[in-house]
């Protein structure tokens, strides 16, 4: 029971750390009630599938609390992501489990942060991804905290919160073998210097540093169009007269920018014929009377063929000799009527995509595409495309899901991207902790790039935030308008950006190089640390 009773706190523990209600404190010992539970049952030699279900209950408290809300949107997609991301973490605790029984304490606990850092990593770039509950988004709500990110990353909140952690449970396990209070003293003194000194640091960065680069100003609409009973009800031409509409109500002769959310135009568009569409119309419309604004937007658009030649993985059949591909887009318009598409290229899984589907397919058929958003796999691209306006400022625009992936980012500014958007549809989730917490994970990307990002989401929360990753302005959920504010351009290049997730690649070496190391090597006494 003490064993069940201390895995429930550490579940409860890294869930109540969360963005966008919680508090990121409790990050750095939240692992150290199931660390105290895994060395006891080492130490008495115990079954380890014991530790395998103890690890179990603590991660899916961890995940079903934090990411319930994709219920919203899908009950077997939520179960399936839970239980999948549970597994996955208990597996890379088991694994430090069977790798602590064949090294010493300082060995098995480095693989163990290494491990983990490699498991997100991995979530980054497979095809099962899902890197929401990766360590280092956690501190996305006190973007003061870790302005040092522009260095590290994501990866290195992953790092700060093992070192605490493990530096943790190092000083509880000397003071339950010698009782001395002063073990616990010191522990305060070191862990909580451990914890300061990188907020210290990030403090004095963020007082010190001075935006860059010329100011735009950008108008943000948010239709508020509900996507399960209106989205894919309203026509195209309805939209662009609702967006017209909003745009009349704020612009200006200065917006340099129009920025409208993901999808917004989903009325059946075919890709050979975008330039003829209402979407566009509705562009070159507006900018007709405000030639020194750009257009961007979000459309929804399929490319039917029937050459069989140009099928791809990606690629849906219709029917015989008739197949198309399914963008999830972004199109930008300039004043001179010329135009360009990106099409979005990290997809919600199960939504969007079907991971290994010649493996999959045969077992499950169609039940992980129709989870709730779509029927049809989406096509990408491989390249960031950067939107370059007739004076050459370059914006990259994420949708949706791609503004959670800090690496991926990277590719917009390696572009010539002087400032990021974010398009996106965050209503599937109601009004939960889901869009609240999507909206919080975008300042990690401002952070890391140092790039301000203007955000335009259909429902809300559409949000203008600045290269420290603070939130200079918004518009709540739910609420039909515009949001008109400026930003500034930026076109240095942080360490981050030419480095990307080095840390991640060093701790996968690390990882692998230490469980080869431990499974050639005989079975050692339990290590005191």
């Amino acid at each position: 029971m003490k064993n069940i009773l201390l895995a429930i706190l550490s579940g409860l523990l890294l869930a109540v750390s969360w963005p966008t209600y919680g508090f990121p404190l409790f990050l750095f010992f939240g692992f150290v009630p199931l660390l105290v539970i895994e060395y006891n049952i080492r130490y008495k030699k115990r079954s380890k599938i014991t530790i395998f279900g103890l690890a179990f209950l603590s991660f899916f408290i961890w995940n079903i609390i934090t990411t319930w809300w994709i219920y919203n949107s899908s009950a077997f997609g939520m179960w399936v992501a839970e239980i999948v991301n549970t597994l996955m973490m208990t597996i890379v605790f088991w694994t430090y489990h069977v790798v602590a029984k064949k090294t010493n304490f300082t060995i098995s606990t480095i693989f163990l942060a290494c491990f983990w850092m490699s498991y997100e990593y991995l979530h980054l770039e497979w095809q099962v991804s899902w890197p929401w509950l990766n360590l280092g988004n956690g501190f996305a709500s006190f973007s003061s905290w870790i302005q040092w990110y522009e260095y590290t990353g994501t990866f290195g909140g992953t790092l700060w919160i093992w070192i605490v952690n493990i530096g943790i449970f190092k000083s509880v396990l000397l003071f339950i073998e010698h009782k001395d209070k002063t073990i616990l003293y010191r522990s305060a003194i070191r862990n909580g210097l451990l914890i300061l000194i990188p907020i210290l640091i990030s403090v004095i960065i963020l007082k010190t540093y001075t935006e860059k680069g010329k100011e735009i100003e950008v108008l943000l609409l948010q239709p508020n169009i509900n996507p399960y009973t209106e989205k894919y009800n309203t026509s195209d031409k309805r939209v662009g007269e609702l967006l017209t509409t909003l745009t009349n109500s704020e612009i200006t002769d200065n917006t340099d920018f129009i920025i409208a959310p993901e999808t917004v135009f989903a009325d059946n568009n075919r890709l050979h014929q975008f330039s003829n569409s209402t979407a566009k119309k509705t562009a070159e419309n507006i900018l007709r009377i405000y030639p020194n604004a750009h257009f961007l937007s979000g459309i929804s658009l399929i490319d039917v063929f029937n050459d069989p030649s140009r099928i791809r993985p990606q690629t849906n059949i219709h029917r015989e000799n008739l197949f198309y591909d399914d963008y999830n887009s972004a199109f930008f318009v300039r004043p001179n009527g010329t135009n360009e598409l990106y099409h979005k290229s990290k997809l919600v899984v199960g939504v969007e995509n079907f991971p290994y589907q010649s493996i999959l397919k045969p077992i499950l058929g169609d039940v992980m595409i129709d989870l709730g958003g779509t029927v049809a796999k989406k096509t990408t691209q491989e390249n960031r495309e950067v939107f370059f306006t007739q004076d050459s400022t370059g914006v990259g625009t994420m949708i949706c899901y791609e503004s959670i992936y800090g690496e991926f980012t990277t590719g917009y500014v390696k572009n010539g991207a002087d400032f990021l958007s974010i398009i996106t549809n965050d209503a599937w989730w109601g009004n939960t902790q889901g869009h609240r917490q999507h909206l919080s994970f975008a300042k990690l990307r401002a952070i890391e790039t140092r790039r301000s990002i203007a955000r335009s989401a259909n429902t809300g929360i559409s949000a203008i935030i600045n290269q420290t990753g603070t939130v200079v302005s918004s518009l709540g959920y739910e609420k039909q308008g515009v949001l008109k504010g400026t930003l500034k351009t930026n076109d240095k290049v942080t360490f981050y950006v030419k480095a990307g997730d080095y840390i991640a690649r060093i701790s996968i070496f690390l990882a692998v190089f230490i469980f080869l190391f431990s499974v050639t090597r005989r079975k050692q006494k339990i290590a005191k640390p």
